[in-house]
C-alpha cells in the first residue's frame, strides 16, 4: 500500500476579507477549545498583516499582481 504525504495548508491564504474573517472566527468559538480559539487569532493577525502588505505593495506599484504577494508573503521566516 501506498503511503500518503499530505502538506500543511495556510488557513490565511483563504481569509480574504472580513466575513471571511468573521466565520474562520465563528467555528472556532463553537469548539469552545481556547487553544483553538488562540491558534485562530493567530491566523487573522497574520491574515491582516498580508492583507495590509500587500495592498500597500500594489498601491506603491511594486506588486505585479496580488498572486506574487501572498506568494511572498507565504514565504516570511517562521511560518508553521
Amino acid at each position: 500500500m501506498a503511503k500518503t504525504t499530505t502538506q500543511p495548508r495556510d488557513i490565511t491564504r483563504y481569509l480574504e476579507s472580513d466575513e471571511d474573517i468573521a466565520a474562520y472566527l465563528d467555528a472556532a468559538l463553537e469548539e469552545d477549545d481556547p487553544a483553538l480559539l488562540a491558534a485562530a487569532l493567530g491566523d487573522v493577525a497574520r491574515a491582516k498583516g498580508q492583507l495590509a502588505r500587500g495592498e500597500a505593495d500594489i498601491e506603491a506599484g511594486v506588486a505585479d499582481d496580488l498572486d506574487s504577494v501572498m506568494a511572498e508573503a507565504d514565504a516570511l521566516p517562521g511560518e508553521a
